[in-house]
């Protein structure tokens, strides 16, 4: 869109419910599930080393878009509760790679598991079969937004 066209009340006004219903979701999702008290900085990186399996602190501050001091003080902590592990770099022995323990895969499979089952369960408490096919109709529309 160029800056010479205008946006349709409709369009803010429904960027601004998503966004906060998006926040509500994701609070309701938090406490579904147990998050064993950590933090969300904490909770990011799992996320992040689930996804890329493993990673040096730098890479993971770069991507997390901190400063590498503070990933080594969430490294340090996720460390101590049995989370992540470390092992040498084989390519450069100065440095760490760090990837999840198993219990740091087990909580974050079980906390994806309680936040899947608090929505299915709400949306077949809540919502008729036409409401759901109109919320998956909702979302296919939504998807477009991320195929960018």
């Amino acid at each position: 869109m160029d800056s010479t066209q205008t946006v349709s009340e409709s369009a803010v006004r429904a960027a601004r419910e998503l966004r906060v219903l998006i926040s509500r979701l994701r609070r309701r999702f938090l406490e579904a599930s147990d998050s064993h008290e950590l933090t969300p900085s904490q909770l990011s990186v799992l996320s992040r080393l689930q996804k890329s399996g493993e990673g040096t602190a730098s890479d993971i501050a770069a991507a997390e878009r901190v400063r590498p001091q503070a990933i080594a003080a969430t490294l340090g902590v996720l460390d101590e509760r049995g989370l992540v592990e470390r092992r040498t770099d084989p390519a450069d022995r100065r440095r760490q790679v760090v990837s999840l323990s198993r219990a740091g895969r087990e909580l974050l499979e079980g906390r994806s598991q309680a936040g899947h089952e608090w929505l299915s369960a709400a949306m077949q408490e809540q919502f008729t079969e036409a409401e759901r096919a109109t919320v998956l109709d909702a979302l296919s529309l939504l998807e477009r937004l991320t195929a960018q």
